[in-house]
């Protein structure tokens, strides 16, 4: 399926930015479409192509189901708007978890924050997230824990922050909900599918009071490793699950473009 994008026409931003722009505003709607989100609270961010440490946010006050391409504010890593709307601001809290990732400038260019209820749960449990099921396999020592600090609008939780994810991609802050980010949106996005997906499974099990089966260390590692090791061999993670969800959502309602 072919579907324009209004935006591209107006030659504003560059086509990287266009694209950047419409893959982050489906990735809104789909996170509102999944029930991942939280009325106008938490967010996504994509880093701008350039040497600006520029990113892209939602708009304060809108709900990820209006959100669209051309609605996203840009800011620098001061929190600043490059392209001023006086219509808008951006969340203070937003501006700190995504400026601890994007101001590193490294492969991480999407960064996705949120409060979905089965993680937020196993954010709060001792034991964290347990190598319990085939989807949280992925995870396996490669998901990263932040102690609660309060509301995350101190500039300087930002460098705690990227140095308790260290190189991973996933991250749950505790007592709060998680952290993705990936070499693209569509990374990003899946790797939140599936921590909420491995979250929920866990708490279901915990709850039936019976005892755990939980796979050895030896079979946890190679199936992490086996996870990763395909995302290399095809360089672009999450893209078929990606474009199957951006399929259905331009079936549905193709406004994101906008």
């Amino acid at each position: 399926m072919n579907i324009a994008t209004p935006i591209a026409k107006d030659g504003k931003w560059s086509a990287e930015e266009v694209k950047l722009r419409v893959e982050l505003a489906a990735a809104y709607r789909l996170t509102a479409k999944l029930g991942m989100d939280d009325l106008i609270y938490t967010h996504l961010s994509a880093r701008v192509p350039g040497p600006e440490l520029h990113f892209l946010l939602n708009p304060y006050g809108m709900m990820f189901s209006e959100v669209t391409a051309s609605s996203l504010i840009k800011v620098d890593q001061n929190g600043e708007m490059v392209e001023p709307d006086d219509r808008w601001v951006h969340n203070p809290t937003g501006f700190v978890l995504h400026s601890a990732i994007h101001r590193s400038g490294d492969h991480r260019v999407c960064v996705f924050h949120a409060h979905p209820i089965h993680a937020m749960a196993v954010s709060s449990l001792e034991c964290g997230l347990l190598p319990l099921t085939v989807w949280a396999q992925q995870f396996y020592k490669r998901v990263s824990y932040h102690p609660y600090e309060g509301p995350p609008v101190r500039l300087d939780e930002r460098d705690r922050v990227l140095a308790n994810m260290g190189d991973t991609q996933a991250m749950l802050m505790q007592n709060h909900g998680v952290l993705t980010t990936g070499r693209t949106v569509a990374e990003a996005f899946i790797l939140m599918y599936y921590l909420e997906k491995s979250c929920e499974v866990q708490l279901k099990a915990q709850s039936s009071g019976q005892k755990l089966i939980i796979p050895s260390e030896e079979i946890s590692e190679y199936s992490a490793r086996l996870r990763y090791s395909e995302e290399q061999l095809t360089a672009n993670p999450g893209a078929l699950e990606w474009q199957a969800l951006v399929r259905k959502l331009d079936s549905e309602d193709p406004s994101y473009r906008n």
